[in-house]
């Protein structure tokens, strides 16, 4: 039995990755590493389960309980240091969903000891993925980028690194460097899009393109790397087709994973202040799990939905307030599809059929 709520202190280290997905957590005694043949002949004809989530991938991938660690490395950001923009995007606050944010940090060694001590205790995880999650992580020179993966890589029981960072922040050297990396561990790259409309990206202070990351994505699938892409749900100005827009473009380019996000307004940001005089509106959740399951109808079946809705630290959030847990409106998104008789592809394969 996985429990719907869990305390402050079991947040502590980043993702929480006891997610209820089909019966599944992310992280698991696995068997025979997938390839990526593997992934290209699934096929949602008949699917296996409804969507195919990050647990399972885990599980294909690995013989033995794999748990991600969350830390902050202390990377900037170009949207905060006037490289590309200043003040950060309208949503932004680490605070909110990073307990490393929230507190003086500590140095990499101890926040992935810290965390490889709460899953062996708590979930009896054996092996780790580092994610590299505060601020833009291959925001520096290559000599401190191969420092501090180097660094997370010299822990035994560490197998693999999850970069998270901006698609203008990943020139050739950069991907040239995580190449290498993929070649001896678990590689992912996790691009930060949001939307694919330029107009929605203005609006919320990103400071990139949508071209700028088609480049990146692609320049990064020339050196096969993995790609989870970032979209939000919800974004303001944007209406039900643009969102859906956002996951056919992303389905066209043929990215390997998806995290999905609810808009939410985090306190102290420039989205609070436009919150605050009625400028925003944010989703209810019958829409947001709505919504959610038009995405993955959208999304090819091989794609891994490493995350189905934010998870934030209540203090921190204005709005919305529905009330449930991560793990609930994750059982709401299940129970619909169930009721559409709908699962992730499904859209693809019926305008294909």
């Amino acid at each position: 039995v996985v429990r719907l709520a869990i305390s402050q202190a079991e947040r502590k280290h980043g993702e929480w990755l006891m997610m209820m997905v089909g019966g599944e957590l992310h992280g698991f005694i696995g068997h025979e590493p997938a390839t990526t043949d593997h992934w290209k002949k699934r096929t949602m004809a008949e699917p296996a389960s409804l969507y195919y989530s990050g647990g399972r991938y885990l599980k294909e991938q690995f013989p033995f309980r794999v748990f991600k660690i969350a830390v902050d490395a202390g990377f900037n950001c170009p949207n905060r240091d006037g490289t590309a923009g200043r003040g950060g995007c309208a949503f932004c606050s680490n605070a909110s969903f990073s307990v490393n944010a929230r507190q003086p940090r500590t140095d990499l060694a101890s926040q992935i000891e810290e965390g490889i001590r709460f899953y062996r205790e708590r979930l009896g995880g054996s092996k780790f993925i580092v994610y590299f999650q505060a601020y833009t992580n291959t925001y520096g020179s290559l000599d401190r980028l191969r420092d501090v993966y180097d660094r997370a890589l010299t822990h035994p029981d560490v197998v693999g690194l999850s970069i998270g960072t901006r698609p203008d922040c990943v020139p050739d050297p950069v991907l040239d460097l995580l190449a290498g990396y993929a070649g001896r561990t678990h590689l992912w790259l996790e691009l930060g899009l949001q939307s694919i409309h330029d107009s929605t990206l203005r609006r919320l202070n990103r400071h990139h393109t949508y071209a700028q990351f088609v480049d990146a994505v692609q320049r990064a699938q020339k050196r096969a790397l993995r790609i989870c892409a970032h979209a939000i749900l919800g974004l303001p100005g944007e209406t039900r087709a643009m969102m859906l827009q956002t996951a056919d473009r992303l389905a066209q380019l043929g990215v390997n994973g998806l995290k999905l996000h609810h808009l939410y307004v985090a306190k102290g940001t420039n989205l609070d202040r436009l919150y605050r005089r009625s400028l925003v509106r944010v989703l209810t959740l019958p829409e947001y799990v709505g919504l959610a399951c038009d995405f993955l109808e959208r999304t090819p079946a091989h794609v891994v939905v490493q995350r189905l809705v934010g998870e934030v630290a209540e203090p921190y959030v204005v709005a919305p307030h529905w009330g449930i847990t991560k793990l609930q409106v994750i059982h709401h998104i299940r129970e619909e599809l169930k009721r559409r008789g709908t699962w992730q592809g499904h859209g693809i394969t019926a305008a294909t059929a």
